[in-house]
């Protein structure tokens, strides 16, 4: 059995996929001197799509750390038993809950790191993913560069174990949405389309505020189960659904800033737009929560909503700021087609 108790004997074989390995293949590492680097890095070229794994099951990807060209313009998918569309696909830094991985300093000038159980994002740019993610007779990992004219470099290590996989194992999914700016009712939607049985994992929030001036995390969180008219799990402020409290720290007077945090679970972790240089005063914002402890169960479909609002003398009104998202669940497959990734113009304009 594939589980996670470090202290128990494995059954399964170890494999791992890099460019000194791109077979995955025991044994099939450099053969050059002990001092040599033989090939640490691939070159993608513009339209070129590069196949990070290919092997078959059973198995579980167990972890995956990424460098060298941490860009919008790469696209990462997630291929699962030989189906033809993706359970998971993202740009790469938002997979990774970095969307606004092109700004490397915070607002004290340090560079931001996501620690998690999930995911971490170390100094600088070091991508690491440690979302279990089961397959029971093939998996394929791509890594497509959309830039129209700019080639690109990937560094990558993808392990994994081949072995039994447990009878109720469900399958990993991932999708990224965006509105800029958010719709005018300010209901920015995470998920929706999702058909079969499987559990809510975890969201990642990217907010680029451009509403009018106002506290802008006074919008909820909504979850609609199995066809739900109106929410089961409905959740306060945005802050509220990341963990914190009080605009994360923006509305206490003897604070009077963001406070950022990283947990196992939940995390602010990011304020970026650096306050002393020109043209660079839009905040952006980074979070995550995992519903590790806490999956949201579904039998048949879930919706997952953000609203995006302030609260005005009149009440609280819907704003206009700009969201970016990734969602992350578990499922049955067959998977159902996820909504279609912005081009590669729409998706950089905020970047």
């Amino acid at each position: 059995m594939l589980d996670f108790d470090i202290s128990r004997r494995r059954q399964g074989h170890t494999f791992a996929f890099s460019p000194e390995n791109p077979t995955g293949t025991r044994g099939g590492g450099s053969k050059g001197l002990p001092w040599e680097k033989n090939r640490p890095s691939v070159c993608v070229k513009p339209g070129e799509t590069l196949t990070l794994v290919d092997t078959d099951g059973p198995g579980r990807i167990q972890s995956i750390w990424i460098g060298g060209d941490i860009t919008a313009n790469f696209v990462i998918r997630f291929f699962w038993d030989n189906q033809d569309i993706p359970s998971a696909e993202a740009p790469l830094p938002a997979f990774f809950g970095y969307a606004f991985a092109e700004n490397v300093r915070d607002q004290e000038g340090r560079f931001p790191t996501l620690n998690s159980s999930m995911i971490m994002v170390a100094p600088c740019r070091g991508m690491n993913c440690y979302w279990p993610m089961p397959f029971r007779r093939h998996c394929r990992i791509t890594l497509t560069n959309r830039s129209p004219n700019q080639e690109k470099w990937t560094y990558y290590m993808i392990t994994g174990i081949r072995g039994e996989v447990p009878e109720d194992a469900l399958y990993f999914h991932a999708t990224y949405r965006q509105s800029f700016p958010t719709p005018r009712d300010g209901v920015y939607t995470v998920l929706d389309g999702v058909k079969g049985h499987g559990h809510y994992a975890g969201t990642a929030l990217f907010a680029a505020t451009g509403g009018s001036n106002g506290c802008w995390v006074e919008g909820e969180t909504k979850m609609y189960v199995d066809g739900d008219e109106y929410p089961s799990v409905n959740y306060t402020g945005t802050e509220d659904y990341f963990c914190g409290s009080y605009a994360f720290g923006y509305d206490k007077p003897e604070l009077g800033r963001y406070q950022q945090y990283s947990g196992l679970y939940a995390g602010m972790y990011a304020v970026l737009g650096d306050r002393e240089n020109h043209y660079n005063y839009q905040p952006r914002f980074m979070m995550y929560r995992w519903h590790i402890p806490d999956p949201i169960c579904f039998e048949e479909s879930i919706r997952v909503i953000i609203q995006n609002m302030h609260f005005t003398p009149h009440g609280h009104r819907p704003r206009r700021d700009d969201y970016s998202s990734m969602a992350y669940w578990y499922q049955e497959l067959p998977t159902a087609p996820l909504s279609p990734l912005p081009s590669d113009e729409e998706e950089l304009e905020l970047r």
